[in-house]
């Protein structure tokens, strides 16, 4: 096992942003501030982000044969990761998601999966060596669910930690769910399998910690669940623990969720405990909704680093985070 390397097989978009002052209602039309054209895909968000984190990445994905495949190629050859493994496929686009930025930080997307949905169980078999020999495999809810299902499969037989963010949360069979170390899942997407339903919406960190705790050995191996503006809790078999998130201006949500999943199986990779990881993949989400995109709002390694140890030096001091 590569120390530090983590596989990510995941899906690959071209973003396209409108920055609105508010998001319209039905049928209302609304003039847009700005327009931006990115990468983006939780699979190539999130390869990224674990790239910036430190981690050698191999990033297996699936694009059309048109101008967006060229634009997400580049971006990706940009930050330095290898694209071998971002293949075209013909008579498919590559995937897109419009998303809708407003004033607030909030946003609203819709994907249309494209060449994603080429990522077939099928081709699982191609890179099984290269699983093998990674430290984690992460991968996400926009793939074709047999595919994940396959890959939970592939990875337990191998015996390498596998990290399955359920975004957007499709349904997954339980033994799928049962190898997840950990898995990730907002608290949206947690209620979806069976994780604090009864916990009610804006609840705090604490009321999240017994439920997080009690699907370990239920439902995965270990959990997080991400609450957003507020942190996130985790747990394993060994403990559960809430993380805070400090106050940050909100400029642009979008893709935070990834840059914190990325940069928790980067350290995970790595050898760091899933208490740890979650610490500094807090502080990696805050400081990407502090710029807009996706990708382009991502902090290095150092600065993730910093801005962790920044936060939990506030908290010991009992000061506010700012």
């Amino acid at each position: 096992m590569a120390s530090g390397r983590v596989v990510v097989v995941g899906s690959l978009n071209v973003d396209a942003t409108s920055y609105v002052e508010r998001f319209p209602a039905p049928g209302e039309t609304i003039v847009g501030r700005d327009f931006g054209t990115a990468l983006g895909g939780k699979g190539a968000n999130q390869a990224v982000a674990a790239h910036l984190a430190g981690a050698d990445v191999e990033f297996v994905a699936r694009v059309g044969d048109d101008a967006n495949a060229t634009l997400a190629r580049s971006v990706l050859a940009g930050f330095g990761l290898a694209i071998d493994g971002v293949v075209g496929v013909a008579d498919a686009p590559t995937g897109v998601a419009q998303i809708t930025v407003a004033d607030s930080g909030e946003n609203t997307i819709v994907v249309t999966s494209g060449a994603n949905l080429a990522l077939t169980p099928g081709v699982l078999d191609d890179v099984r060596a290269s699983l093998a020999d990674a430290a984690v495999v992460l991968t996400q809810g926009e793939l074709p669910v047999a595919t994940i299902e396959r890959l939970a499969e592939l990875c337990a037989s191998l015996g390498v930690r596998f990290v399955l963010n359920l975004a957007p949360p499709v349904v997954v069979s339980p033994d799928a769910l049962a190898v997840c170390d950990p898995l990730v899942v907002n608290e949206h997407e947690a209620r979806a399998v069976g994780i604090g339903r009864d916990v009610p919406e804006g609840a705090p960190l604490e009321d999240w910690l017994s439920h997080a705790a009690a699907a370990v050995g239920r439902v995965a191996r270990s959990v997080v669940v991400t609450l957003g503006a507020a942190g996130a809790v985790a747990a394993s078999p060994v403990g559960a623990w809430a993380e805070p998130a400090p106050e940050v201006a909100v400029v642009d949500t979008t893709g935070a969720g990834d840059a914190f999943t990325g940069t928790l199986a980067a350290f995970l990779a790595e050898g760091r405990t899933l208490a740890e990881s979650m610490r500094i993949a807090v502080a990696a989400g805050a400081l990407a909704v502090q710029a807009r995109g996706t990708v382009d709002s991502y902090a290095p390694r150092a600065a993730v680093l910093a801005a962790a140890l920044d936060d939990e030096t506030r908290r010991a001091e009992g000061a506010t985070p700012a």
